[in-house]
């Protein structure tokens, strides 16, 4: 079996946490988006946080490399960041993937992220016009 990716999303904050001492972990996200106004009129360059939540079978050897290639609407990659990863075996972690993504237009960038030759999850994040006022 292989590693599997249980969840990725691009969040503004994660606080991770004991229930109690010595307890399961709580893992707290906050400002999950799928969307977000742009800084300033494009082009413009972001560096969003993208957390990837990994579970490693208890028969695995909790190695292997996390690839995320970020792709315009196009499919053309305009990203790409590699890391390796290491999970106990039987247990969860997450890794945080962080893209420097430029926008020449408010469209959709995808981040394309598999673990070693696994299934891809697609996420993607939308850049809007600016906030005026």
């Amino acid at each position: 079996m292989l590693m599997e990716i249980v969840a990725a999303l691009f969040i503004e904050n994660i606080n991770v946490r004991q229930l109690y001492d010595g307890g399961p972990t709580r893992i707290d996200l906050s400002g999950i988006q799928f969307s977000l106004p742009a800084p300033q009129p494009v082009p413009v360059t972001i560096t969003p946080h993208l957390v990837v939540l990994v579970r490693c079978p208890a028969d695995h050897s909790g190695q292997g490399t996390l690839e995320t290639s970020f792709r315009d609407g196009s499919g053309k990659e305009v990203a790409r960041n590699a890391q390796p990863l290491q999970v106990e075996p039987g247990k969860f972690r997450y890794s945080l993937v962080r893209g420097e993504l430029t926008y020449e237009d408010y469209t959709t960038i995808e981040a394309h992220c598999r673990i070693d030759a696994g299934h891809t999850t697609v996420v993607p994040l939308t850049l809007l016009p600016p906030v005026e006022g």
